[in-house]
């Protein structure tokens, strides 16, 4: 089983200038419902913040988190994809986006994220290097 990242990671970030107060307040909610372990009510408050802010990269970060730890891969590698997109070093999501491979069973992509988040976060690195030891 991969071990989850620690929700400590979740921690909200201060909005980028110009963020909706709005978007920040459904953020939030998120966080906390993640800390809960309350993965569907931690998926609506962040797919309510990039409702409200698209280009909220911290936000599509957390509902790829939510949505992955309710087994739904698929539109978790979305969300991870438009995190990275706004924003391709960003090494949480490439973390995350590493550990729903492994647990799809896709080793090789998790290895090419892997080396993609080696230079940018060397703790992360290992764990995502952990989870794909381990192959779930």
């Amino acid at each position: 089983m991969v071990a989850a990242p620690s929700l400590a990671d979740m921690t909200p970030t201060p909005p980028p200038s110009g963020l909706p107060p709005a978007a920040e307040q459904q953020y939030v909610a998120g966080v906390a419902a993640a800390r809960a372990k309350e993965w569907s009510v931690a998926a609506a408050a962040f797919t309510r913040a990039v409702e409200l802010n698209p280009t909220y990269a911290e936000a599509w970060n957390g509902l790829g988190y939510a949505l992955r730890n309710q087994g739904k891969y698929a539109e978790s590698l979305k969300a991870y994809g438009e995190a990275l997109r706004l924003r391709p070093d960003y090494p949480d999501a490439l973390e995350y986006l590493g550990e729903a491979y492994v647990r799809m069973g896709r080793l090789d992509d998790a290895r090419r994220v892997l080396e993609r988040l080696k230079p940018l976060d060397s703790g992360r690195a290992r764990e995502l290097s952990e989870a794909i030891a381990r192959g779930k």
